[in-house]
This record gives C-alpha cells, sequence and structure tokens, in this order.
C-alpha cells in the first residue's frame, strides 16, 4: 500500500519510534507500506530537522540526523510534482503534501495536521492512530 506520511507524522516518528507514528515508519522500513516523497516534501522533512529544539532531541536520543536523510530515499517512492494540480488547502504550505498523494497514486494520507484533516471528505486523509488501527492493528 502506498502512502503519503506528512512532515509532523515523520518527525514524531523518528523522535519516538515506541510511538503510533514509530509503528507507521518501522512499516516503511519493514517494506509492508510503500512511501511516497516529494522533493518539497523532503525538504521541508530536512528543514524541520534542522530547527534548533528538534535538533536538541535527535541528539539526547542519539538519531542521526544525516543518516536518517541518507537512507530515507532507499525507502520511499519519490514523485515529481510537476503539472499535479490540486485544490488549496486552507494553510498554503499543505498544498505540497495534498499534490504529493496525488502525484503519488497513494492510497492514503497520514497527518496529524487539522487542517489537512478537514480535507477527508475529498481525499483519502487519516490520522495516525486511525491508520494504524485500520491497517497495522
Amino acid at each position: 500500500m502506498k502512502v503519503v506520511l506528512d512532515t509532523n507524522v515523520l518527525v514524531s516518528a523518528l523522535l519516538k519510534r515506541d510511538s503510533v507514528p514509530g509503528q507507521i515508519l518501522q512499516a516503511v522500513w519493514d517494506g509492508t507500506l510503500d512511501l511516497v516523497l516529494s522533493e518539497p516534501l523532503l525538504a521541508e522533512l530536512r528543514a524541520v530537522l534542522d530547527y534548533p529544539k528538534i535538533r536538541k532531541r535527535l541528539v539526547a536520543n542519539a538519531i542521526d540526523r544525516e543518516l536518517f536523510l541518507e537512507l530515507l530515499p532507499f525507502f520511499t517512492i519519490q514523485v515529481d510534482l510537476a503539472g499535479t494540480k490540486v485544490p488549496r488547502p486552507r494553510d498554503a504550505a499543505d498544498q505540497m503534501v495534498l499534490a504529493t498523494l496525488v502525484a503519488g497514486q497513494a492510497e492514503w494520507l497520514v497527518t496529524g495536521d487539522a487542517d489537512l484533516l478537514v480535507l477527508a471528505d475529498q481525499f483519502p486523509i487519516l490520522t495516525p492512530a486511525a491508520f494504524v488501527a485500520r491497517f497495522l492493528a
């Protein structure tokens, strides 16, 4: 199954491996799920992992940011967003997340972002807890 994990889910999974988002990322590592990623989503992830408070938590948990970012593309399906048209969500920055879902023909977008979750009647969007309960329990 192809899924898009929003940046908030990826960061949560990385920082807390035994969390619900961590279970989803583990399913990606195990090959149970195919992670769809675009360059804009990867760029956002890089930027968030570079926030001082996130960097501090990565160091405290002995997580190698560079190694994670280096290995991640080997576990993903990379998609190009050129020409992909999606409606503009409440938060314009989330448009590239929806575009990744559409361009990658993913079955689900997993996010904790309320601005995306309100679009669940138009797009296949679930919270991490709902996704795990439905597909990984």
